[in-house]
């Protein structure tokens, strides 16, 4: 058991070097919802690697991180934003805003006018495939 945690606390010493280069690419703004001035997190997109990668974290604020942890409370007029962050150059980004934006289609005739506008790559398409909402 200890050998497991010692794993795990050596991992989330790795996540958290990535504090630099996280707030440089964001510009110290919430990557999915772009709110400034507020304490962000390391969030790992689903399925996360086994040594974490800055191409696959994001840099999210404690509302964002909250709806997409619970996401049966999620309120759509805070992710309108994703009309604008799916088409962000961080593909991880990007997954994310479409996870969500499908999640939002089932309720919302915006959501899923988006998606309709949308063209993915197949690589990403397959990394949004691999994961959703919980």
């Amino acid at each position: 058991m200890a050998k497991g945690f010692d794993q795990h606390q050596e991992y989330l010493q790795q996540l958290s070097l990535l504090g630099k280069d996280l707030t440089r690419r964001s510009r110290a703004s919430c990557e999915l919802c772009t709110k400034s001035g507020i304490s962000l997190s390391i969030y790992e997109v689903p399925p996360a690697p086994k040594e974490p990668q800055l191409d696959s974290v994001i840099y999210l604020c404690e509302p964002c991180i909250s709806q997409l942890e619970k996401p049966k409370l999620i309120d759509p007029n805070h992710w309108r934003i994703l009309s604008e962050t799916v088409w962000s150059e961080v593909p991880a980004v990007q997954v994310m805003a479409v996870r969500l934006l499908r999640h939002l289609a089932n309720n919302q005739a915006w959501a899923q006018k988006i998606l309709e506008e949308l063209y993915l790559e197949d690589e990403l398409e397959a990394w949004i495939d691999k994961q959703g909402l919980q």
